[in-house]
């Protein structure tokens, strides 16, 4: 399988949808609709919903069948990218190689474009022309999932705590919660809500959580690791800000060559999870490489 192609396939089909849907910036209210484009098409891999489109088609779905979800998870996460960014939390300056939304647009502007993607995206979730297949039951569950990763118990919960953890000495269990939230959360939710659209019976369902998990724990590893390793120019962000900031990362508590390991492991599982589903998980299999080789 080529990575190369496959990435530039289903991301182009997320930025058609995602053009499609979102608000154009000649509608009301411009500056906001500006703001909220600005963000979503600044470049992002789109690797959550590739990985709902690859779980998916693992089951025997499409990539039509979970494009407005994965187009909703897109949402979310940028979303939690321009409030990330704000001076109230980590205060950055750039992003993906050009300046933040609240540097471009300003601190009040950049939190209503977060508030308005979120909100966007289960507008999107919840559209009839998107659960016009499933059972409402399903689209029910999809929801609540989305939700569920999304909040106290998945990324903010773990934004907060990684808030709360700066500049001191935490332990392994706590930088394992996390990770496990604050990155972990969406990914995982983006890998079950593709195999509950495409048709994924339990045990499917099963398989791809239990890659999800650790896919979601060794892709935010490797962005500690970028952190300290990585080339500015194509991380398109400050090298060094976690350990300037005091953060909590695998590389700051296990050191470099310990956390290169651990990421390896992960990925190992990841693949070694998606055995029961044969040929078919073939690019979740070379995604969880990419995950952790990639140099942004």
């Amino acid at each position: 399988m080529d990575l190369k192609d496959y990435l530039h396939n289903r991301s182009a089909l997320v930025d058609q949808a995602l053009d499609r849907w979102l608000p154009g910036k000649s509608v009301l209210p411009f500056s906001l609709h500006q703001s909220m484009r600005y963000s979503v098409f600044a470049g992002g891999k789109r690797l959550r919903p590739i990985l709902m489109i690859a779980a998916s088609e693992a089951v025997g779905g499409t990539a039509q069948q979970v494009m407005h979800a994965a187009c909703a998870v897109e949402m979310i996460h940028t979303y939690s990218l321009v409030h990330d960014d704000l001076p109230a939390m980590d205060d950055d300056d750039f992003r993906r190689g050009r300046p933040t939304n609240h540097k471009a647009f300003g601190e009040a502007t950049a939190i209503l474009a977060g508030d308005a993607l979120l909100t966007e995206a289960f507008r999107l979730l919840a559209d009839a022309d998107a659960n016009l297949l499933i059972s409402p039951a399903t689209a029910l569950r999809v929801i609540e999932l989305v939700a569920r990763y999304s909040g106290s118990q998945g990324m903010v919960g773990g934004q907060i705590v990684d808030m709360e953890s700066e500049g001191k000495e935490i332990d392994f269990p706590t930088l394992e919660y996390i990770h496990t939230h604050k990155t972990g959360g969406l990914i995982l939710a983006s890998v079950q809500v593709g195999a509950l659209l495409g048709g994924g019976d339990e045990e499917q369902f099963a398989a791809l959580s239990r890659f999800a998990g650790a896919a979601g724990l060794a892709f935010q590893i490797a962005d500690d690791i970028l952190d300290v390793v990585g080339d500015q120019s194509e991380l398109g962000k400050d090298v060094g800000s976690d350990q300037a900031r005091g953060k909590a990362t695998y590389p700051a508590l296990l050191g470099l060559t310990e956390a290169r390991q651990r990421a390896d492991e992960l990925c190992n599982i990841a693949v070694e999870a998606l055995k029961p589903l044969g040929a078919a998980a073939e690019p979740l299999q070379v995604l969880a490489r990419y995950i952790i080789d990639r140099n942004h």
